[in-house]
């Protein structure tokens, strides 16, 4: 029996379901759950006991740091030739008048409005434009690359660049070469949505599936490149389906090392296909992090995106395994606040960042998109935040 010395020590002793005092003594002593013991955590575990379980992980791993980053997303057209279901962003290519598509110039015109800014990153992700080929992208990778070399680039689901490939006709490593040798540093996570093909077939039936989704990444990998990983939760899955989702990941991730972060994306009913289905409670949602946290024992960070969970809720995220809350955005992302997310204008400061960050007794740190820490700012105080162009 493990000496109950410390708080999480104690709760674990005092859990009263054997089956959950069992998985707790696992991860306390940083050993692999199960599948079928992640599908019991959201079965039988209360949400204070996987917060505290959660949080315990997330201090062993990060201690007080939270990651935030300053960046911007550009986000190229929102007409599409996929239906997904979910989906209340992209518009169908057939009514190309309620739409945009930007040109490469224009794209490049937003990256120049942040020079002398000091944002690290831009975020580019879109809808899947017939005419937007490999090309017209790999043109704006250079083009930014030539204006802006130091600007990481993170950009493209597999979802854009599976199709951007079999349009080439390219593998899925020769496009993923192409795509890098142009100036793509890193990728992101969106377009998994749920991997298993019972839910896959019912929200997202015609774009790429998982095996695709997770050879693009291997791919990326291989290259020494890093990229994100994400899950559309609260619609029409099971918990199985959500640990199967984590599973594939989290397989892909021992073989690779590749991913940096997880980041569970919550499902929203606004003025999409699925209207009628519920959105999910604020519980649900922390218990989604918790158990990602608890589960993806090989994955370094969780991610809770502020937009789409709105500043308080991110907040709380903090609690149950989250340590990062994505960055400044600009009010440059579209796609979850026409679903209906919290935050219909998505924009904070670093000052606004750094101060929710504390306001919960966390550490705030700026960080690159691969977690290179660039500035702790826990010890730096507001007004000297907000007088600094350079801090703020």
């Amino acid at each position: 029996m493990m000496n109950p010395e410390t708080g999480i020590e104690v709760l674990i002793a005092n859990t009263k379901d054997e089956q959950l005092k069992a998985i707790g003594q696992k991860i306390l002593k940083s050993e692999r759950i199960s599948f079928d013991e992640g599908v019991l955590l959201f079965e039988k575990g209360s949400l204070s006991w996987l917060g505290a379980l959660a949080n315990w992980v997330r201090e062993q791993k990060h201690g007080n740091k939270t990651y935030f980053n300053r960046n911007f997303h550009i986000e190229p057209t929102n007409l599409c030739v996929f239906s997904c279901k979910f989906c209340a962003y992209s518009k169908s290519y057939a009514h190309r008048e309620e739409g945009w598509e930007l040109s490469i110039q224009q794209m490049l015109d937003i990256v120049k409005s942040y020079d002398g800014k000091p944002v690290t990153e831009v975020h580019i992700v879109g809808g899947v434009h017939p005419k937007m080929d490999m090309a017209f992208f790999v043109e704006l990778l250079k083009s930014i690359k030539a204006h802006r070399p130091e600007l990481h680039i993170k950009a493209f689901t597999p979802v854009e660049l599976d199709y951007m490939f079999r349009k080439a006709k390219l593998t899925t490593e020769e496009g993923m070469k192409l795509a890098h040798e142009a100036g793509l540093d890193s990728l992101p996570g969106g377009g998994a949505e749920i991997f298993h093909p019972e839910i896959r077939t019912q929200i997202c039936d015609d774009k790429v599936d998982a095996v695709g989704w997770l050879a693009i990444h291997e791919a990326a990998h291989k290259l020494g490149m890093h990229s994100n990983a994400t899950l559309l939760y609260g619609h029409v899955e099971k918990y199985w389906h959500r640990i199967d989702h984590m599973e594939r990941l989290r397989q892909l991730q021992d073989k690779t090392g590749g991913f940096n972060t997880f980041i569970p994306l919550k499902f929203r009913n606004k003025d999409n296909d699925m209207s009628y289905v519920a959105e999910s409670s604020v519980i649900e949602d922390m218990k989604m992090y918790a158990v990602s946290r608890l589960y993806l024992d090989n994955f370094p960070h969780i991610k809770s995106y502020w937009p789409m969970l709105g500043r308080q809720n991110a907040q709380l995220s903090l609690s149950f395994g989250v340590n990062d809350i994505d960055g400044t955005i600009d009010d440059t992302t579209k796609i979850y606040s026409m679903a209906g997310s919290e935050e219909q204008s998505p924009a904070m400061n670093t000052a606004q960042l750094v101060t929710l960050i504390k306001q919960v007794n966390r550490q705030p740190v700026e960080r690159g998109t691969l977690y290179n820490e660039i500035r702790d700012y826990s010890q730096i105080e507001l007004s000297e935040i907000e007088s600094n162009p350079l801090l703020n």
